[in-house]
């Protein structure tokens, strides 16, 4: 998608477990139709087409 987040590097295992750290990976590989919806119904709407036709 056009909005990818950076992921860092980090030296302390702690930084591992924040959110931010944890997301952006999954962030990244969602499609574009889903990070580009235009409200936050249309995104969730997006978000459980993408993930049920991964099951």
């Amino acid at each position: 998608n056009g909005l990818k987040l950076k992921e860092g590097r980090f030296r302390l295992d702690i930084r591992k477990k924040f959110f931010i750290v944890r997301v952006v990976r999954h962030w990244d590989r969602l499609p574009m139709k889903v990070v580009a919806a235009p409200s936050l119904e249309g995104f969730k709407a997006r978000l459980d087409e993408a993930l049920s036709s991964l099951i």
